[in-house]
C-alpha cells in the first residue's frame, strides 16, 4: 500500500481582529454575510463596557466566526466601580470571550480622569494575566504612560489595536512581545509614520483590523466602516511590506489566532 497523502495546508481567510459590530447602522448578520464574501472569515467584536461586551458575548454566540472581548474602555473608565469589576470577570471567564479589553489610556479626549484611567488599566492587566487571555490596548497620547504601567504591572500578553506610534515604539512594544494592529488609519495620505512603522514590524507581530464602524480605508472615508473593508488595509499593508496579499492575509490570519489562541 502506498503512503497516506500528507494533510493538505489550510487556507484560511482574513482576520478583523477589532471591530464593533453593536456600533454600526446595520445588522450584524448582514455585515459578518459582507465580510465572509469578502474573505473575511473571522472578526472579533470588541466589548467597550459591561452591556456592549454582553452584546459581544451574544454576537458571539449566534452569528459563526464571530468572537468577542470584555472591558471597559478608558473612556468609561470613572464607572469602573467594584460592580463593573466583577460583571468584567465573569464575562471574561466565559469561553466565547476571547480577550480582556478594550482597556487603555486616552490622554486625547479625557472623557475620565488620569487616575481612573490608570486604575483601571491596572485591573485589566490583572485581569489578563490571570486568565491567560489576550489584553487589547487602546493608546492614544499616551505612550509613555502605557508602556510604563504595562512594564511595571507585567502585562504578559497584549495586543496594541490601532496603533499609532512610529517605528521606535513599534521596535519598543514588538521587543516586548507585544502584537501591532494596523486599521484603515495606515491607508491615510499624512500618516506616513504609520506605513513606516509597519514596514518595520516583524512578520510574527502583525495584526490587522477596521475598528469598524470607525476608521474607514482612505478610499471609503466618510462613510461608515466595516470589517470586510479590512481587506483595503491588507493591501495597504502588503505594498508597504513589499509582498503580496495573498501571503499577508496567511500571516496576519496565523499571528491573530497566536495572538488569541482561542480564536479557532
Amino acid at each position: 500500500m502506498g503512503e497516506e497523502n500528507p494533510e493538505l495546508p489550510v487556507q484560511r481567510g482574513a482576520v478583523d481582529t477589532h471591530c464593533h459590530l453593536f456600533l454600526g447602522d446595520r445588522e450584524p448578520a448582514d455585515v459578518v454575510e459582507a465580510a465572509r464574501a469578502a474573505g473575511v472569515d473571522r472578526l472579533i467584536c470588541v466589548g467597550i463596557d459591561p452591556e456592549t461586551s454582553d452584546t459581544s458575548r451574544e454576537l458571539a454566540d449566534s452569528l459563526p466566526g464571530v468572537f468577542a472581548t470584555a472591558g471597559v474602555h478608558p473612556h468609561d473608565a470613572s464607572t469602573f466601580d467594584p460592580a463593573v469589576s466583577r460583571r468584567i470577570e465573569e464575562l471574561v471567564l466565559d469561553p466565547r470571550v476571547i480577550g480582556v479589553g478594550e482597556c487603555g489610556l486616552d490622554y486625547y479626549r479625557m472623557r475620565s480622569p488620569v487616575e481612573d484611567q490608570r486604575r483601571t488599566l491596572e485591573a485589566h492587566v490583572e485581569l489578563s494575566n490571570s486568565s491567560g487571555k489576550p489584553m487589547v490596548v487602546h493608546v492614544r497620547d499616551a505612550w509613555p504612560d502605557i508602556l510604563a504601567i504595562l512594564e511595571s504591572r507585567g502585562a504578559e500578553r497584549v495586543v496594541i489595536h490601532c496603533f499609532s506610534g512610529d517605528a521606535d515604539i513599534a521596535r519598543e512594544c514588538a521587543r516586548r512581545g507585544y502584537w501591532l494592529s494596523f486599521a484603515g488609519t495606515v491607508t491615510y495620505p499624512k500618516n506616513a509614520h504609520l506605513r513606516e512603522a509597519a514596514s518595520i514590524v516583524e512578520d510574527h507581530r502583525l495584526l490587522v483590523e477596521t475598528d469598524a464602524p470607525f476608521l474607514a480605508p482612505q478610499k471609503l472615508r466618510g462613510r461608515d466602516n466595516e470589517p470586510a473593508n479590512v481587506m483595503l488595509t491588507l493591501e495597504e499593508l502588503a505594498r508597504v511590506r513589499d509582498v503580496d496579499l495573498a501571503t499577508l492575509v496567511g500571516t496576519t490570519s496565523e499571528n491573530a489566532r497566536n495572538a488569541f489562541p482561542a480564536l479557532r
